[in-house]
């Protein structure tokens, strides 16, 4: 590994240790010829989780913008940034555990609904009217029934 510092090309492994839940392995190296510290992660490299949208066009699974839709939608709610991070591992680990290289965009929005659905009911009914594309109040509505349904509950 070349030292960031000096461009010298070697360095020595002081420190190893687990992270990302044993996902990746966090090094504190030091240079062998200047001395310099520094830190570096190796992780398994994963294969790209290709998203296909409505209209047929692909991109990339995007943990960052999961969680942005997720944080737009808990907006002024109690739900905590860890809450909404958990959702979007819980559901990039069930998306690539099926093997698939391809997922369809329906499939990502459904699974989102689902677990938001179990953190904040309220930011569920906001995803889903973006998500759904509720087109009046009677669609709308006919959601909040479906919620209750499955949450008897809070009736």
């Amino acid at each position: 590994m070349r030292c960031p510092s000096c461009q010298y090309n070697g360095t020595k492994v002081v420190d190893s240790r687990p992270v990302d839940e044993n996902k990746s392995i966090r090094r504190r190296r030091e240079c062998e010829q200047c001395g310099f510290r520094f830190t570096t992660f190796e992780k398994v490299e994963e294969t790209p989780l290709i998203v296909v949208k409505k209209d047929g066009s692909r991109e990339e699974f995007s943990r960052e913008k999961m969680l942005r839709g997720l944080i737009r939608a808990c907006e002024k709610r109690p739900v905590t940034l860890e809450q909404l991070e958990e959702v979007v591992f819980t559901i990039e680990k069930e998306l690539r555990r099926t093997g698939n290289s391809e997922v369809k965009s329906e499939h990502v929005g459904e699974q989102v609904m689902e677990k938001l659905a179990a953190v904040d009911e309220v930011a569920y009914v906001r995803f889903a009217s973006v998500y759904r594309q509720f087109k009046d109040i009677n669609v709308f509505m006919e959601e909040v029934r479906e919620l209750l349904k499955r949450n008897p509950s809070q009736n």
